[in-house]
This record gives structure tokens, C-alpha cells and sequence, in this order.
């Protein structure tokens, strides 16, 4: 019995080890859906929301930013998650996993952080006059 207990925990220390926690975290309950943001952008400006879903991209440069999709299927809806240069980086090896993130829902602030959004990953919608991405605080990595 004890040596099945000793089984359980090492399982769950393992488990755990998997989460990688970036900035703050994630603290917000619920999570926004990815296609509610998407079908309606400019509803979530300027707010502050929590997103579930599969990085799609990941920065292989600095690591500022990582699409985020609804799911791992090809034409799910996607998000952009962008951070100050350094502050967090996202790692490349996020790319296929399952990620929680929060922060503010903002517009893309010049024609050429919009073009560099648009061209990121071929999800992006590149016909929208405005981009749009979550100005990240926090997320997790499982």
C-alpha cells in the first residue's frame, strides 16, 4: 500500500513538472472562447481575457509572441498573444501543446506590427483592416 501511494505522488510530481507557468499566470475564471473573440473583436477591447486553446506559432527570434487556436485543427479561430521583448518568452517547444493565457485584448498599434501580425502564421486573417492581438500577462503551458 505504501509503495502504491510513493507510485501516486511521484505520478503527480511528474504531472505537475509538465506546467510551465510564464509571467503572472493565468488567474482569470472563465476562459473567453477563441471563436467569440474572433467573430466579434472589437467587443473585447480593451479588456482583460483568459484564453484555452493549442499554440499554433511560436516566435523562433525572441520568443514575443505565440498563436494561440481554438484547436489543433487547421482552420480553427486563433489569437495572437504578444509580450514586451524579454519580459516573457514564450518557448519554441510550446508549439503543439495546450496553453491558458490572460491579458488585455488590444489592436495592433502600427501598419507595421499589423503586417508582421498578419504574415505570423497562415491562420491570421490577412484581409481585416485591423489586427488584433492580447497583450499577454501570464500564461501556462501544459
Amino acid at each position: 500500500m505504501r509503495g502504491l501511494m510513493a507510485a501516486a505522488l511521484l505520478v503527480a510530481l511528474v504531472s505537475a513538472g509538465e506546467e510551465t507557468k510564464l509571467g503572472s499566470g493565468v488567474t482569470l475564471e472563465p476562459a473567453t472562447a477563441i471563436p467569440t473573440i474572433v467573430a466579434a473583436p472589437q467587443d473585447f477591447v480593451g479588456k482583460t481575457v483568459r484564453i484555452d486553446g493549442v499554440a499554433t506559432a511560436v516566435c523562433e527570434h525572441m520568443g514575443c509572441w505565440m498563436a494561440v487556436a481554438a484547436s489543433d485543427k487547421p482552420d480553427a479561430p486563433t489569437v495572437r498573444l504578444k509580450v514586451e521583448d524579454g519580459v516573457i518568452v514564450f518557448p519554441v517547444s510550446a508549439k503543439g501543446k495546450r496553453v491558458s493565457a490572460q491579458g488585455v485584448f488590444e489592436p495592433v498599434s502600427s501598419d507595421a506590427d499589423g503586417k508582421e501580425a498578419a504574415g505570423e502564421h497562415s491562420k491570421q486573417d490577412t484581409k481585416a483592416s485591423t489586427q488584433y492581438h492580447i497583450k499577454a500577462t501570464g500564461a501556462v503551458i501544459r
